[in-house]
């Protein structure tokens, strides 16, 4: 995908937001361009050409194995003395290399045996009795109360559903990929279901479909959200603290056609930051969707009232990254993962949800590698700026409209003043650093002056 500059904005032909595969689906940068179908397909070729790989490997070190061992042996006896140690060990190696291919296959991930099995459902973990919260035990009740409604095919599914819950209580050994593979598959599986031996409506379909994604991923949220065994805490903190290494990034560069003081304008921008900060509060992928999509339609209305006229994909994606660095939202990447791989994938695929969703998977794309020249900025002054020596606003503060916000007019003003007392502070530093190199050098000089002064006296008393 390639953001360019064009009109001094940021622009994005909207064909570049479709799968690179040309299916006609939203694509995501999370699924190397590809949407969710068309990437499960490739992540499937690539992982049985990985399982092959790993047979064909496993099969040779067997051969490879078989061939030293009988050439090391040079009696009969002593090959057949130790020939059940070896058939252990190949066993145990074979074992161990395909373990993974197991896992994809088996129906659950459960060890041990089943007195193991039951023993460790009496004694649960201290965590699993405190997910039994307000929240979950609520989206239980409408959960079951909802699934009333279509009375067998009702029962089936919330059958379906537990087994489901169940599986993935032993699948927590797995990656979080192979978790969202498994969640994935059921959502797949239910539908199909649905609609083949159902003959459930497909606008019935979708709002079951939302029904499960809700209570299974309010159950499974504390274990599959930023998990400790991924990077997405890394990345949150990453992001964050570019987001605030770019704080004086202004409208103008971005080219962003929003009047903030128009209070109209400036409320739907207040909005637009408050719902993408709370999606981060929200447990289920689609309710975090559901902010990103609240967020977009405040943007848009703030064009439009701007603007006087429908708001454009190239007025709306600098808007976009505009709102993303002035809220910079909590755990935002993670946020975006976390939709990625267990929301309802209809929903990333298709429709306005899809479509502002890839925006901002876009605008954190751009604000990672945004530059001087995506800003048509010189170099030296990208430098400046985010090393905090100056700040555009500086220049900006000149052209205050009389009727601004007595706020925003005092948050540049004491922007302005630290902007003084940091250019102040590095003057005294310099001159500081100056002041010392002199007395230095000074002290140097009267240090070779003493000694021949004193040469000379002790000469005379002599």
């Amino acid at each position: 995908m390639s953001l360019k500059s064009e009109r001094r904005g940021i622009h994005v032909d909207q064909s570049e937001l479709l799968c690179k595969k040309g299916c006609g689906y939203y694509g995501n940068p999370a699924w190397q361009g590809f949407c969710s179908k068309c990437w499960r397909e490739e992540y499937h070729k690539a992982r049985q050409k990985q399982i092959q790989e790993d047979w064909e490997l496993a099969e040779r070190l067997q051969r490879e194995e078989e061939e030293a061992f009988a050439s090391s042996q040079s009696s009969q006896g002593a090959q057949s003395l130790t020939f059940s140690k070896f058939e252990e060990k190949k066993t145990n190696e074979k074992t161990r290399k395909v373990t993974t291919v197991k896992k994809f296959f088996s129906a659950s991930s459960r060890v041990g045996s089943k007195k193991a099995e039951i023993q460790e459902a009496k004694a649960p973990s201290p965590s699993i009795n405190r997910q039994t919260s307000i929240e979950t035990d609520r989206v239980s009740k409408e959960f079951i109360d909802f699934l009333k409604t279509f009375h067998k095919t009702g029962q089936e599914i919330y059958k379906q559903t537990k087994m489901f819950l169940e599986a993935m209580h032993y699948k927590r050994d797995l990656s979080i990929e192979e978790q969202s593979e498994c969640t994935q598959d059921f959502y797949q599986n239910v539908a199909e279901r649905m609609q083949t031996r159902g003959k459930v409506p497909p606008e019935r379909v979708e709002k079951i479909m939302d029904q499960i994604e809700k209570y299974i991923m309010t159950r499974l949220y504390k274990y599959v959200f930023c998990p400790e065994t991924t990077d997405d805490e890394k990345k949150d903190l990453a992001i964050q603290k570019r987001i605030r290494a770019l704080h004086w990034v202004t409208p103008q560069m971005l080219c962003v056609p929003v009047n903030e003081e128009i209070s109209e304008v400036s409320d739907m921008v207040v909005k637009a930051i408050t719902d993408i900060i709370e999606m981060d509060s929200k447990r289920v992928p689609r309710d975090k969707l559901a902010c990103i999509t609240k967020c977009s339609k405040h943007i848009f209305n703030a064009i439009k009232i701007t603007k006087n006229e429908p708001a454009s994909a190239d007025d709306f994606l600098p808007t976009l990254i505009y709102i993303v660095l002035k809220g910079n939202p909590p755990r935002l990447q993670s946020n975006i993962q976390y939709i990625t791989r267990f929301c309802n994938p209809s929903r990333l695929m298709t429709g306005e949800d899809g479509y502002y969703f890839t925006n901002l998977c876009c605008a954190v794309a751009f604000i990672e590698k945004l530059d001087a020249q995506s800003l048509n900025l010189s170099q030296e002054d990208f430098d400046r700026y985010m090393s905090g020596q100056t700040s555009p606003r500086k220049q900006e503060s000149e052209n205050w409209s009389p009727d601004a916000c007595l706020g925003v007019k005092q948050m540049y003003k004491n922007l302005d003043l630290l902007s003084q007392l940091n250019e102040r502070q590095e003057r005294i530093m310099s001159e500081a650093k100056k002041l010392e190199k002199d007395l230095i050098e000074w002290t140097d000089g009267i240090a070779k002056e003493v000694p021949r002064d004193n040469t000379f006296g002790q000469s005379q008393l002599q």
